[in-house]
């Protein structure tokens, strides 16, 4: 936490999955290390704000199964694929702890920082208001690259991979900051 959000509105928010591989790690095969960078400096930034880190590793399959993916995606399947072969939806991850969070917190509403529209979404259905939705995108790696696009392609997340953010035709309810989304 960053400043007095209590009872607070607009509060920059960054819900963040755990990721050992990535945040403490340092590995190159996704961008969630720089995620969580990026979120704590742009989060010290603001008058006030939070960085929520929730225990879902690997999209909410854990760690074990984490690797199992990353010996999948090896053999040529991307990361929805993965997930999917080994049982599991394409992202396990839930939010209703984010929610306790910003309610116990009184937070009246938030500008989250995300490029995932799932997250938004089941946010909002968690009785969180999202007024706007803050960009949060990464420039991809040599290593992460195909990871990202199948982020983008597979899983509706809003990705710049050529110089403009992704937008899918299903129009985000939520402002984005400079355009509608």
């Amino acid at each position: 936490m960053h400043g007095n959000v209590f009872g607070r509105d607009e509060v920059a928010t960054r819900v963040h999955s755990e990721c050992l591989t990535g945040d403490g790690l340092g590995s190159l095969r996704c961008d969630c290390r720089d995620q969580l960078e990026v979120g704590l400096r742009r989060i010290a930034r603001e008058d006030c704000g939070l960085v929520l880190y929730l225990r879902q590793e690997g999209r909410g399959i854990g760690l074990l199964n984490k690797i199992r993916a990353y010996e999948l995606q090896d053999r040529g399947l991307d990361t929805v694929d993965a997930n999917l072969a080994l049982g599991f939806r394409d992202d396990e991850r839930e939010y209703s702890i984010a929610a306790h969070m910003l309610h116990s917190l009184k937070v009246r509403s938030v500008r989250l920082l995300t490029n995932n529209p799932r997250k938004v979404n089941d946010l909002t259905a968690l009785g969180i208001k999202v007024t706007r939705r803050l960009p949060h995108v990464i420039p991809p790696n040599e290593y992460n690259r195909f990871y990202l696009e199948t982020k983008a392609s597979r899983s509706g997340h809003y990705l710049d991979f050529a110089g403009k953010p992704h937008l899918h035709e299903q129009a985000d309810p939520v402002e984005v900051e400079g355009m509608e989304a």
